[in-house]
């Protein structure tokens, strides 16, 4: 049986974790942040309970290439290291210590969208399709040979959520897949066209910031990509930040007559704000950071 070594500190490292346990291909270490480090990501999820339940060693670090790291890897003397969902790059060292490599995960049909905070830049970008991608590390940023890949679609309306859960239901099918062909002895090693390459750049909470000028369908996309498991899509109202989780366009917006980002209406469900391009959205579900209500003829866009 394979040797392996779990790093990973979010909600797809838990799922891999899972899905491994319950192939019967348990982790011999995971390697995963401590919880006082648990602000480094938005899905951060604690793997300490689950893998000691499981009777499976736990490693705490916030660097996966410091002389304790590497130390700890080493010894559980690993055929294989698994890298599914940690944000640092692993350096030569970590690199040499497994026998058979190292496989990372990314939630993108290599070699397109490298790089950071690729769920939100897949909607972003009105991609239609997407893949999930197995890969071994190499020195670069997703640049090494894919082990296995799998395409899907993008659907019209999809949210980070929806296509956060696609992406890590295809991992848990994927896993063991995979782990049978490394078993193998020859697993595929198969080259990325890095001309074909393309880069996304990391985003901020700050990236969230709605432009009401913009068009109603760029405010509904961004309200779709930022939001759950990630920090959401806001405006501000009075000097207090509200995030927006839910909206739609609102019917017969030509009827309303205002400024962008002026709330124009109560609605069933919310509220509406007229967009740069005249149109309305209906925000379904908001949060408000600092208590408060929305108010009729406030501008949201005023005091940004």
């Amino acid at each position: 049986m394979l040797r392996l070594v779990l790093i990973g500190a979010v909600e797809g490292s838990k799922i891999a974790f899972d899905a491994l346990v319950g192939a019967s291909l348990p982790p011999v270490l995971v390697v995963t942040l401590p919880p006082e480090a648990a602000h480094r990501h938005s899905d951060f999820v604690d793997l300490t309970e689950p893998a000691r339940q499981a009777g499976i060693a736990v490693f705490h670090t916030t660097n996966i290439n410091a002389p304790a790291s590497l130390d700890a890897i080493e010894k559980s003397e690993p055929d294989l290291c698994l890298v599914l969902g940690w944000s640092q790059i692993c350096r030569d060292q970590f690199r040499a210590i497994a026998q058979l490599g190292n496989v990372g995960f990314h939630p993108a049909a290599l070699p397109r969208l490298r790089g950071r905070a690729v769920i939100p830049w897949t909607i972003l970008l009105g991609e239609t399709t997407t893949g999930s991608t197995l890969f071994w590390l190499d020195e670069g940023v997703d640049s090494g040979a894919i082990l296995m890949q799998k395409t899907f679609s993008v659907d019209e309306d999809e949210t980070a959520r929806s296509l956060y859960a696609k992406h890590t239901g295809v991992l848990a099918q994927m896993l063991p897949e995979a782990l049978a062909l490394v078993q193998s002895g020859n697993p595929p090693r198969i080259a990325q066209d890095h001309e074909q390459a393309t880069y996304c750049a990391r985003r901020t909470p700050d990236d969230g910031l709605i432009d009401w000028h913009e068009p109603a369908a760029a405010v509904l996309r961004l309200i779709r990509a930022v939001g759950d498991p990630y920090p959401g899509a806001f405006s501000y109202q009075n000097g207090e930040r509200l995030v927006i989780d839910k909206a739609v366009l609102l019917p017969d917006s030509h009827r309303f007559i205002g400024l962008a980002g002026q709330v124009q209406c109560l609605t069933e469900g919310g509220f509406a704000v007229r967009c740069g391009d005249g149109i309305c959205i209906d925000v379904r579900a908001w949060r408000w950071q600092a208590g408060g209500r929305p108010k009729l003829h406030s501008n949201f866009g005023g005091d940004r």
